[in-house]
């Protein structure tokens, strides 16, 4: 008999502790994730019977952010009105959902902003060793279709038509994760397995880095040369556990913001702006790259920004439960050199009198 390894132990915790809140009516549904229909991919799936947990899993493969799927299954578990009824009286059902460090610290950020509310998750918490880019394993196959794949705890065993092939597993891990240095979760009410604690990465804005050391003339050419791949899918924006506006930005058509076509400059002004959108509230889960199935590393924009957040702020999103958001909140000793004349004080009124 085989021992298990790390995910297989997981996996029979969460199942456990799936049925034991589902059993004692603490929680109307548990949000994990449920075997893909392909190699290498789960599905996001929320238990809402006691039977229905021997369906959950974990492994390397679970890079979609739970905390996007939060509002809409809270939303869900509500009993149901009409929209002139009122709300109803008491305590409304609660949900537990399984978190990494970056997902718990969205499931933080959707607090703070009045998406989910916290009385009502139940927050089961996952130290994370980094999840594996089905990309890279693909890229590093290249004798046939993959068929299956089996994990142990540092290895991949990659299996087709006539072939098996060891990988090593840190090797196709993907780069947020391997650039991380919070894998606990921020928040938890049941801790799974053991935390690592933070870890120190020197290297951790490496490939931001490599980017601005090229000239400004550079830098386009290799923003417009990573996204020319674009098909405006919005797989990106649908997997965000970030994006919840009621009307996005390019569905707007009163004004409308930007274009619709996949034209370079509508294609440009997506990715900007939907970058800045998330500025000092990305942490840098990587579901927007997973999502992407061209390939474009839109992540190197907001883990951009977050880097100048973290310069200009001392602030990472959501590891702080009680501050207050960045770049929603003013004082007068922010860092706001880009808005000082060159020789000036920062004190001039915009005649170029100093205020009282």
């Amino acid at each position: 008999m085989t021992m298990e390894n790390i995910n297989q132990q997981i996996t029979q915790e969460i199942r456990t502790q799936a049925g034991r809140l589902l059993d004692s009516g603490k929680v109307a549904a548990f949000l994990g994730f449920r075997q893909g229909t392909l190699p290498m991919t789960v599905q996001p799936f929320a238990a809402r019977k006691a039977e229905d947990v021997q369906s959950l899993v974990w492994n390397s493969f679970c890079v979609m952010n739970l905390a996007n799927f939060l509002p809409q299954l809270l939303s869900e578990v509500e009993p149901q009105r009409g929209p002139k009824d009122p709300k109803p009286q008491g305590p409304l059902p609660s949900v537990a959902v399984l978190a990494t460090g970056c997902w718990s610290r969205n499931i933080v950020i959707q607090t703070k902003e009045g998406q989910v509310d916290r009385d009502r998750l139940i927050v089961v918490g996952i130290s994370s060793r980094g999840m594996v880019d089905r990309k890279k394993v693909e890229k590093l196959v290249n004798d046939g279709p993959i068929t299956n794949v089996r994990e142990e705890d540092h290895l991949l065993v990659v299996e087709g038509a006539g072939f098996s092939k060891e990988i090593s597993r840190w090797e196709v891990v993907r780069d947020n994760c391997k650039s991380c240095v919070h894998p606990d979760p921020v928040i938890k009410d049941i801790m799974l397995g053991e935390e690592s604690g933070d870890r120190s990465n020197p290297d951790r804005y490496n490939q931001v880095a490599q980017v601005e050391e090229l000239t400004p003339a550079e830098r386009w050419k290799w923003f417009t040369k990573e996204i020319e791949a674009c098909i405006r899918c919005y797989a990106c924006r649908n997997a965000c556990p970030l994006c919840y506006c009621p009307t996005c930005f390019v569905d707007d058509s009163a004004p409308q913001w930007v274009g619709k076509s996949i034209a370079p400059t509508d294609t440009a002004l997506f990715h900007i702006l939907r970058a800045y959108h998330c500025a000092g509230r990305c942490t840098d889960c990587g579901a927007c790259e997973s999502a992407c199935p061209m390939g474009i590393r839109m992540r190197l924009l907001t883990k951009k920004l977050e880097k100048e957040v973290l310069e200009l702020y001392g602030s990472e999103a959501g590891l702080d439960q009680e501050a207050p958001l960045p770049l929603a909140t003013y004082g007068p000793m922010d860092t706001d050199a880009f808005t000082i004349a060159p020789g000036g004080s920062g004190l001039e009124d915009h005649d170029g009198v100093k205020g009282d």
